[in-house]
């Protein structure tokens, strides 16, 4: 089931960066600037959020069967995907990648709470695994473009059939497993009371300081190692491959192993202080990076990729504190509320830290990125110091 549930949320949600992989035909076809470009995937993220924050007000993740849920959602994704081929323009190309993240909030969290009701006492490991999965699936357009991979319909189709692929796969092999958080009626109180329960809202607060840092790295890291190639002539292609996709695939997929590492360390250790310990590197790692782009590649490359190993490898742990200390009627509201959270603020940051990098340089991008990780370690000690009086770690 792991494996079953791994590979749906992997395929399901590969619709997300489709855009990016296929932006330079869409600027050509379209007549785009860079800033609409990036647009087209600050807009999923837009939708995602929208979609979250629907389904957490209509309780959608524990009033459904979470099979259904899913497939049809993974479904409905993939149909707004493939739209992005019919419209004419821009503007309804927003439209489009917006429904699509609009759709893919019923894949990420209730795939979590599924993979949730297989574990319990390795449930770090579990839902590490599902985001490790799910973070090199979102590094895999990286690696097209490294390679001079298809052009826009071949993307955008493939992830198509990727997401209809999920739903099947969900729809036909899914099944609970023996610790379910059972299905509750709607009822408008289950937002009222995750918002009003300590616990869950300290676990959302360190998820809210991972997510400020996270999404704006994966979405200009490729800008980034452009900028750093192109200040060293002879170096921007490397044995045939785009050196600077060919190493933003690199940093992003070793979130994956990141993710099922820190999952197992979790387990052990505990989640607060995993997530404390990623967060104090990968905000380290924020602060550094500004300021070595003079450096040799032997320097940052490696620096690139142990940032990108920390920065989503506490991602799956707050999740698993939710499910963990949340209250249980409203496990899937909870975990749907934290996700619409966690995106919404990723989406000022992105937008915040391309301004940033245009506008004032690299230094202060990514520098003001460490301030997320400094607050989410304060709000898991919190959270940490209050399971610990409770007698629950």
């Amino acid at each position: 089931m792991l494996g079953l549930v791994s590979a749906a949320v992997l395929l399901g949600m590969s619709e997300w960066f489709t855009a990016s992989a296929a932006g330079p035909d869409l600027q050509l076809r379209w007549g785009l600037t860079v800033g609409q470009v990036g647009w087209l995937t600050t807009v999923v993220q837009l939708g995602f959020v929208a979609g979250t924050a629907v389904a957490a007000v209509f309780n959608l993740a524990d009033v459904l069967p979470s099979r259904w849920y899913f497939a049809g959602s993974a479904l409905a994704a993939a149909a707004a995907n493939a739209t992005l081929l019919l419209v004419p323009g821009f503007e309804l190309g927003l439209v489009a990648r917006f429904a699509t993240g609009f759709f893919l909030a019923g894949v990420y969290p209730p795939g979590m709470k599924m993979i949730a009701t297989w574990f319990r006492s390795a449930r770090g490991f579990a839902i590490g695994t599902v985001v490790g999965a799910l973070t090199v699936g979102k590094a895999t357009p990286y690696l097209l473009k490294a390679i001079g991979g298809p052009g826009v319909s071949a993307v955008v189709l493939g992830a198509s059939l990727a997401g209809c692929v999920a739903s099947v796969l969900v729809l036909t092999a899914y099944r609970d497993g023996p610790y379910p958080f059972g299905r509750r009626p709607f009822s408008w109180s289950q937002v009222l009371d995750v918002l009003r329960h300590r616990p869950t809202m300290l676990a959302t607060g360190g998820y809210l300081g991972h997510m400020w840092e996270l999404y704006a790295m994966w979405a200009t890291v490729s800008v980034y190692f452009t900028h750093f190639f192109a200040a060293r002539p002879g170096s921007s292609m490397l044995g045939g491959f785009h050196a600077a996709e060919l190493v933003a695939f690199g940093v992003i997929a070793s979130g994956g192993v990141g993710a099922v590492m820190a999952g197992v360390w979790a387990d052990q250790w505990g989640r607060e202080r995993t997530t404390i310990w990623m967060m104090a590197l990968s905000g380290s790692c924020a602060l550094l990076m500004g300021w070595v782009l003079t450096l040799s590649a032997w320097v940052v490359v490696p620096l690139a990729l142990v940032w990108g190993f920390t920065i989503v490898a506490d991602s799956a742990q707050f999740s698993a504190c939710v499910t963990e200390v949340a209250p249980r009627h409203a496990i899937g509201t909870a975990l749907t509320l934290q996700t619409s959270l966690g995106f919404a603020l990723s989406a000022v940051s992105v937008q915040n830290t391309v301004w940033l990098a245009e506008a004032s340089g690299w230094r202060l991008a990514y520098g003001i990125l460490a301030v997320g990780p400094v607050l989410g370690m304060a709000a898991m000690a919190r959270l940490r110091a209050e399971r610990r009086s409770a007698g629950t770690t």
